[in-house]
């Protein structure tokens, strides 16, 4: 369910569709047209179990359906998505993270519009079973 968004106030995004976050910030974070999503994990969101260990395709699909569902509930979609962060923990698996990353954009950001510029950070994860983390900067028509 999509929240109700004043243009100029600074609403925190909560949906149980994602994972909960763990720390203390939201999943998400609305004013006006601007959207943000907190970095998000292969985390399911009905137990908060990591997912898919070892498999970094899995855990990317995984991964971008959590973003997905933050923007859902801020009023947005992937087509409204302009930037995408990924953080990678393996630089070897950049190959198989990006076909799984192009193939999610290709059924989810409609025909005709551009997908999202996008960067990739190989990095130390918070977690040692995490292979990937993806955050979103969206602007909402």
């Amino acid at each position: 369910m999509t929240q109700e968004f004043a243009p100029t106030t600074k609403t925190a995004i909560r949906t149980d569709a994602a994972p909960a976050p763990a720390h203390a910030f939201p999943q998400g974070v609305r004013k006006g047209p601007m959207l943000t999503v907190s970095g998000q994990g292969p985390v399911d969101p009905a137990t908060g179990e990591y997912l898919h260990p070892g498999d970094v395709k899995a855990q990317t699909r995984r991964t971008l359906e959590n973003v997905a569902a933050i923007l859902e509930a801020g009023g947005a979609n992937m087509g409204d998505v302009m930037m995408l962060r990924v953080y990678l923990a393996d630089r070897e698996d950049f190959a198989a993270m990006n076909e799984v990353y192009g193939a999610f954009l290709d059924e989810k950001v409609p025909d005709g519009v551009p997908f999202p510029c996008r960067t990739t950070v190989i990095c130390t994860l918070p977690r040692a079973e995490m292979l990937v983390e993806i955050d979103a900067l969206a602007c909402v028509d």
